[in-house]
């Protein structure tokens, strides 16, 4: 078992507040931790097992306190948070939100109305992480489809690692689309760091794993099973099956087709009724399909963590109570696709400065758009060299 090492989550903007009140429901049921943050009559038998202190803090009266912050520019969805069967389970001074939204706008997140709420939040942060006996990183979950999470989570994350510059900040990013709106929660990422298992996987492996160089640092998730109540009962959900598909580009959580690009790295996290032997045999297979491929530097770039804690169904939700479960972070060079989508459709509104005068007005220059622009091309162009490269074993510079 793990010594006490903490997480803190912030959950930035209309789409990471409803996806941590998900989230957090989830850890409650995983943990056996009632509504009000005191513990279930079921809860005696996790004592040895789970590493609760992770994500809850202890206080005098035996309650558990989630180390997490709720924030959001405008009060709405943190109101209906606070009215929530889960409103006691906070601390008051954990759900911090303002007057005023950014309205879609990254220049009122980043520079007006985002800076007035800054001081409040950066203080509740600060109070959580001296809190923490041995503080591990940061878990943060926003949109930058909006204003509030992408220009105040910008100027959050700037904050982060000026004062946190040797913690783990691992992101949950909901990207843009214009056909799709909708969000998957999964626990399963940090179902290493909250529970016992044969093979458990620190936050900052992640980083270790999954980052080869600086600049190339945006896994993709994919889950498996991705199934219904009603369909549960028809799949084998053997551990092969479940490995295959978190390699195919239906159960990805971002759209993009991974048979065109290689993987760079790997992290399968297993959870539930999970044996070993059976998970080396599930990659034996991946590695001898053709149609997944690595790149030559790191022809075996598999991390694998085994959690026997099975995952959790939330009550009347829409996906079925199962046994086992997969949940993958890979590093791919095909995810320069979903760049190569926003660098399309910000180069049609650029090229008619269309909206930009609502940028201007809140403080961005024209300057900073072109810069913005450039970065993101070279980012697409970072992907494509490594995939072009990959014959030769070259170290690459960003």
């Amino acid at each position: 078992m793990m010594g006490k090492r903490e997480c803190i989550s912030i959950n930035v903007g209309q789409a990471g507040v409803q996806i941590g009140s998900k989230c957090w429901e989830l850890y409650c049921l995983e943990h056996k931790i009632n509504q009000d943050g005191q513990m279930s009559s079921e809860r005696t038998a996790f004592n040895d097992i789970d590493n609760i202190e992770t994500f809850f803090a202890q206080t005098t009266q035996d309650k558990y306190v989630p180390r997490a912050i709720m924030c959001d520019l405008e009060p709405t969805v943190i109101d209906e948070f606070r009215n929530s069967e889960y409103q006691k389970l906070f601390h008051p001074e954990q759900l911090i939100c303002g007057k005023e939204d950014a309205a879609n706008n990254f220049a009122r997140g980043y520079y007006t109305v985002g800076h007035k709420l800054l001081d409040s939040l950066t203080e509740k942060i600060r109070v959580l992480a001296e809190n923490c006996n041995g503080l591990m990183g940061f878990l943060i979950c926003h949109s930058v489809g909006g204003g509030t999470g992408s220009g105040f989570n910008s100027l959050l994350m700037e904050y982060l690692c000026y004062t946190f510059p040797k913690k783990t900040k691992l992101e949950f990013v909901i990207y843009p689309s214009p056909n799709m709106s909708t969000a998957v929660v999964v626990s399963s990422i940090t179902a290493s760091l909250r529970f016992d298992g044969s093979l458990n996987v620190d936050l900052s492996e992640f980083q270790t794993n999954l980052v080869p160089f600086p600049r190339i640092h945006f896994p993709v998730c994919a889950y498996s099973p991705v199934a219904s109540a009603a369909k549960v009962d028809h799949n084998a959900m053997t551990i092969a099956e479940l490995t295959s598909e978190c390699f195919d580009k239906s159960n990805s959580l971002v759209k993009y087709n991974p048979q065109h690009g290689k993987y760079m790295a790997c992290c399968l996290l297993y959870r539930g009724d999970i044996v070993p032997k059976d998970v080396n045999n599930a990659i034996a297979c991946i590695k001898q399909k053709r149609t997944i491929n690595f790149v030559d530097w790191c022809p075996t770039g598999f991390k694998v963590g085994i959690n026997y804690q099975a995952p959790t169904a939330i009550t009347n939700g829409d996906t079925a109570s199962i046994e086992r479960a997969v949940a993958m972070l890979s590093n791919t060079t095909a995810i320069r696709e979903v760049w190569a989508r926003l660098n399309r459709r910000f180069n049609l509104m650029y090229r008619k400065s269309a909206f930009l005068h609502w940028y201007q007005s809140e403080g961005m220059e024209m300057m900073e758009f072109a810069e913005a622009r450039d970065d993101l091309a070279a980012l697409e162009l970072d992907y494509k060299e490594i995939n072009r490269n990959t014959d030769q074993h070259t170290s690459y510079e960003f």
